[in-house]
């Protein structure tokens, strides 16, 4: 009998039996599980996992209920979509009862694949709504230590110090506690807190959560940001006690004589919370704020987003968010004015993500000691000291160092410095809760490491440490090849990437710290391979459709506190990010909605430059900013100004068309296309010589921004990507390009097929470039190609080359076509001295893979391809070469197909599964 069924087993078609199908990965809005969703009709999402290949979905079913128990049983009260025949398993409209505000919501589902298997249910999730109107906070209140007066706010901001007449001020960082009870069975507690410009929370003495910087910074006139915690495991039955710490942000910016490169104010720190308390038989508590909470000075004497911060722990008040401490000494609140909307925060929090530890130390003529953390990242420094009351510390954070080892701060805002007044008591640690920097070298003063000589008998530090903070968004690429200077490069632009990856998508850590919008469209496409952006990216946009103007121009910064002098306010290439990046978000996480949501931003914007332009030209703005010219960096030097802000107008134009269509807005589709019609030939007629077959001057940026956007006549092309080459080349293999040019110059010569020039362009350290930046000591990617420093050394505006690492030499990318790699490509290219490469990336429909080597005369390629999507694989070998799949010739396997030789690659179709290629 036992021989019978191992013998039916064996003649079983692979796949049948052996098949297994699951659901996987499920998310609400992109998040596993989420607070706060303030969507009608959330989106939701899920991953197929199978044994087999080729696997699509052909069906699926949805159950959403509003207790998990009844879901287990099948019994989905609020809605059961029914088996819906479709291959949609990405933003699937939920289509059930109406939400209900703060309501938790379980649900699951299960899928049908081509072959006629049925999954079984995936496991039950949930979501849970978020505050949807002002009724929802249950009068809830605004609540501060003291007002602003309205005649002291500085909205907008000034830049810089701002006039004389506005003098020194600071304010008050207050604590703020309430006492409440827990009275019954508890089910689960809810905390949605807003604290302005951010909060730390507590509750019952311990920190909630492992938030930093919350919540994300907004232009606060329109809009701020509410944060909800699931407390439930933190709440005692009886007395309980919330705690939270404000601080300022770019709320707030104090006036002295720090650095700061705004100065501004919309209020004095304030926040508004609402705990929902949900008991069983469904009867609900809330503990709002309001008159009855109480406020004191904390500790915090100085805080500042560009200056630093400063703490006297003798100011400390033990168990101050406790339920027995006395706060009779404590001052009832002040009511304040709120703010026009409030939205959860769905972008990914920032967090303290790595610790890193000194690499050396050593003491500096003034008896200073600096140390050296190796690396230049975006933080805080935390410090460990033992010494006496009253004895204060400074720690100076910097990306560069002095000829005498001190600390330089001259390109990254000076002074930005931290100080601690010690209370005495031990072994005191302490870090910053509301400010961040740039740096990689501590300078300490006023105290001396153990172990060494303490004639002054100074403080001594236990322990020094940097915490490196970032926006939490999840890693879900990862790249290696044999070549160590590619390597580097990767790691110099992702230090860049995590650096500048905030509640915005920053330009630097420590000068600025502010959205400059054209690195989002320009690097985003580098960024999403690394990590997922998709909360960021959408952040990033309701901040543009918030800043747009009234005539429409999208201001290069965003959130816009400040009105920058032109050319830094109304620049194409900049303000084009409120077309470009929607567009992308759709392109990468299937995203319609956002589509929808920024139409009329994107109408609006357009129109604006409509009536900018000069006989269908645009000849404002920065240009190719910071390329290779004979000056100092800035303003494009190498490209007629014109050429970069109208070749992306037409890129925008282009993008509008394909939106209006898909949205539906046939007529606005035609007027796009015939817009960009007219601009294609007065961009041409103007810049185009025909002799030369080059335009404007014929700069890496000119020629390759006017192919990449389409303004290329078809029969000139090839010349045109010939004097490109001709261009590098001829300069030994140098870039010229800068901050806008320079993406599209890889991408051209990509889809071009000519990665080999890449190589060549990026594998040198002797000028200006990736490896230059290397070879001067550069641990992040700098503002400048020759990393001068005298401006930023972590800054990640020329982070492009990122992006041909994964779609170039690992070769994964999707269609021209694709959604969400829902098409996928794998085109590897073996160029230069690269003998391996490898690279993985977490697409919405999962991880989607490509590892190759060459040697011994053959070329093996290893891929994996998820299921509900295809692919395309281009193996870059001879035409005679012997194809084997997983040790079979190629040409007799059926479940994937040879498409043949062409332009030096054998094409081969593929669905879904994992594969191994040898071409010999």
């Amino acid at each position: 009998m036992k021989k019978s069924i191992c013998l039916l087993f064996l003649l079983l078609p692979f796949g049948v039996f052996a098949q297994s199908l699951k659901v996987l990965n499920l998310q609400c809005e992109y998040k596993t599980n989420p607070l706060g969703i303030e969507s009608l009709k959330p989106k939701l999402s899920w991953q197929m996992q199978s044994d087999a290949r080729n696997i699509m979905q052909t069906a699926y079913r949805v159950l959403v209920a509003d207790d998990a128990a009844k879901l287990a049983n099948n019994n989905a009260d609020v809605w059961d979509s029914g088996k819906v025949s479709s291959s949609a398993s990405l933003q699937v409209s939920y289509n059930g009862k109406p939400m209900q505000a703060a309501k938790t919501y379980y649900w699951k589902v299960m899928i049908w694949d081509n072959h006629g298997k049925a999954s079984a249910w995936s496991n039950i999730t949930n979501w849970q709504m978020g505050l949807l109107t002002k009724a929802d906070w249950h009068n809830a209140e605004w609540i501060a230590y003291d007002k602003l007066p309205d005649s002291s706010a500085i909205v907008p901001f000034y830049h810089g110090k701002g006039p004389k007449k506005l003098g020194a001020a600071n304010d008050v960082l207050p604590l703020m506690r309430k006492g409440f009870n827990v009275n019954g069975k508890l089910k689960k507690a809810t905390l949605y807190l807003c604290g302005l410009g951010h909060f730390e929370l507590s509750l019952n003495g311990k920190k909630v959560g492992d938030h930093f910087l919350d919540p994300g910074w907004t232009k606060y006139d329109k809009q701020a940001l509410y944060v909800p915690f699931d407390i439930t495991d933190q709440l005692v039955s009886g007395k309980n006690t919330i705690g939270v710490t404000l601080g300022n942000g770019f709320y707030y910016i104090p006036r002295d004589r720090r650095y700061r490169k705004l100065t501004g104010a919309f209020g004095y720190p304030k926040m508004i919370c609402r705990l929902m308390l949900e008991y069983d038989k469904s009867r609900v508590d809330n503990v709002v704020s309001d008159g009855s909470w109480k406020t004191t000075p904390s500790p915090v004497t100085f805080s500042s987003i560009y200056g630093g911060e400063d703490y006297n722990a003798n100011l400390e008040q033990p168990g101050w968010d406790t339920n027995n401490f006395d706060d009779s000494k404590w001052r009832g609140v002040v009511k304040v004015d709120g703010i026009p909307e409030l939205n959860a925060q769905m972008a990914e929090p920032l967090k303290i993500m790595q610790e890193l530890k000194p690499q050396s130390k050593k003491q500096l003529a003034n008896g200073a000691w600096i140390y050296d953390l190796g690396q230049n990242f975006s933080g805080i420094p935390q410090i460990s000291v033992q010494g006496k009351k009253g004895d204060t510390v400074r720690i100076i954070p910097a990306e560069l160092v002095n000829e005498d080892g001190s600390a330089n701060q001259k390109a990254s805002g000076s002074p930005h410095y931290y100080s601690y007044v010690l209370k005495g008591n031990g072994i005191e640690t302490w870090h910053p809760l509301f400010t961040y920097y740039g740096f990689r070298y501590l300078q300490v003063q006023g105290a001396v490491p153990q172990g060494e000589t303490n004639t002054s008998q100074q403080p001594i530090i236990v322990d020094v440490k940097g915490l490196h903070t970032r926006n939490s968004a999840v890693t879900v690429g990862n790249f290696a090849c044999s070549n160590e200077l590619f390597n580097k490069t990767f790691k110099l632009i992702d230090w860049a990437m995590k650096s500048n990856m905030a509640s915005v998508f920053t330009d630097c850590p420590h000068r600025e710290k502010l959205g400059w919008l054209e690195e989002a469209h320009l690097v985003g496409s580098s960024l999403h391979y690394n990590y997922d952006i998709v909360g960021l990216a959408r952040k990033c946009i309701n901040d543009m459709r918030i800043s747009q103007t009234e005539d429409g121009l999208i201001p290069e910064i965003s959130p816009e506190y400040v009105k920058f002098d032109e050319p830094f306010r109304d620049s194409p290439e900049w303000g084009s990010n409120a077309v470009i990046l929607p567009w992308y978000v759709f392109q990468w996480y299937g995203d319609k909605e956002v589509l929808t949501q920024n139409y009329d931003m994107i109408k609006r914007y357009l129109a604006y430059l409509d009536k900018k332009s000069k006989n269908h030209l645009l000849y404002q703005g920065l240009g190719d900013w910071y390329d290779l010219g004979p000056n100092p960096p800035g303003v494009s030097q190498l490209t007629p100004q014109g050429i970069t802000a109208t070749s992306l107008y037409y890129y925008d134009l282009d993008i509008a068309a394909k939106i209006a269509t898909l949205l539906g807005k046939n007529d606005d589709a035609v007027s796009y296309k015939k817009v960009a019609a007219e601009v294609k030939q007065a961009y041409n007629k103007t810049f185009f010589n025909a002799e030369t077959k080059q335009y404007g001057t014929g700069s890496q940026a000119a020629n390759a921004m006017s192919i990449y956007a389409g303004l290329v006549e078809s029969q000139y092309k090839k010349a045109v990507v010939n004097n490109i080459v001709k261009d590098i080349r001829g300069r030994g293999n140098a870039l010229t390009a800068g901050d806008i040019g320079y993406r599209y110059l890889l991408r051209v010569l990509d889809d071009e097929g000519l990665s080999d020039v890449i190589y060549d362009m990026n594998s040198r350290a002797d000028v200006p470039g990736y490896g230059y930046q290397l070879a001067h000591g550069a641990t992040a990617l700098t503002e400048s190609w020759a990393a001068l420093p005298s401006v930023s050394n972590n800054h990640f505006m020329l982070g492009h080359l990122m992006e041909w690492f994964y779609s170039g030499l690992a070769g994964i990318r999707p269609t021209d076509d694709a959604i969400a790699f829902n098409k996928i490509e794998i085109r590897p290219e073996a160029v230069g001295n690269v003998t391996w490469a490898k690279a993985n990336y977490q697409s919405p429909y999962g991880n989607i893979s490509s590892s190759w080597a060459k040697g011994k005369g053959q070329f093996k390629l290893e891929v994996s391809i998820p299921a509900n999507t295809t692919a395309s694989i281009f193996m870059p070998v001879k035409n005679n070469a012997a194809i084997m799949v997983d040790g079979q010739n190629i040409k007799t396997r059926h479940d994937i197909k040879f498409i043949g030789y062409h332009d030096g690659k054998a094409e081969i179709k593929a669905g879904s599964g994992n594969y191994t290629f040898i071409a010999k």
